[in-house]
């Protein structure tokens, strides 16, 4: 796969405000059809293994056959549920998740920032074994999908299907930024899409395991980074 070498914005304000018109009231596969068309093999769908949101539109790619890849931000850390998850993706789909780490592995980020960082600088954990792997991954591709979704949280709100990412200078899609948690969940049970299990076991958001803890379905939010003012992991900013 090439690399994109034209990080610059390509796309008017006019043009990005027309493609959040064309498919505000369409079903998500039609933008994901567009995305594939207009981009092919450069286009990438993240998915944590971990949210719901993501699930639905990994099936959607396997179930309308589109030519996206899938990228797993792997940082070590994570629950064996979501580790076990990818794997059975793998399996049923008949998908290739390509699997992103973080340069430093656990021990090399001990003995350069010390053990257990995530617990005393969550901020620069996430940069070390999230943002900086996320930035890596997307080098090759013109088109991000993501799972992000309006009323997620207060700094997702006002997210757009289709927006210029200048930090990782390509187009940046949200499909389901416009669902309710109701329609996710319903699209799940309807099509048989398996889902992180401990969803279902008081963790409505899910991360790396050590700063991860069960919350409110009011709040979900809340079981992420206990004890900081910190509710994003920096990927989506």
């Amino acid at each position: 796969m090439r690399v994109n070498p034209d990080r610059s914005m390509p796309w008017s304000a006019a043009e990005l405000a027309e493609l959040n018109a064309r498919f505000r009231d369409r079903p998500p596969e039609e933008l994901l059809a567009w995305a594939a068309a207009r981009f092919g093999e450069l286009t990438v769908l993240t998915c944590s293994f971990g949210g719901a949101s993501g699930m639905v539109l990994l099936d959607l790619v396997a179930r309308l056959r589109l030519p996206i890849a899938i990228l797993f931000l792997d940082t070590d850390l994570l629950f064996p549920e979501t580790y076990a998850l990818a794997a059975e993706v793998e399996r049923r789909y008949g998908l290739t998740v390509r699997r992103q780490r973080p340069a430093l592995s656990l021990e090399e980020q001990a003995r350069q920032h010390g053990p257990e960082l995530y617990a005393r600088d969550p901020d620069r954990c996430c940069a070390i074994r999230k943002v900086a792997p996320l930035a890596e991954a997307l080098r090759p591709y013109r088109a991000w999908i993501s799972g992000i979704r309006r009323e997620q949280t207060a700094q997702r709100a006002t997210t757009d299907l289709v927006a210029w990412n200048a930090r990782h200078g390509l187009l940046k899609l949200s499909p389901l930024a416009a669902w309710s948690e109701q329609e996710v969940w319903a699209y799940l049970h309807a099509h048989n899409v398996p889902y992180n299990p401990l969803l279902d076991r008081g963790f409505p958001s899910l991360g790396c395991a050590p700063c991860t803890r069960p919350a409110s379905a009011d709040d979900p939010r809340a079981g992420r980074w206990s004890g900081f003012a910190k509710t994003e992991c920096g990927i989506h900013g």
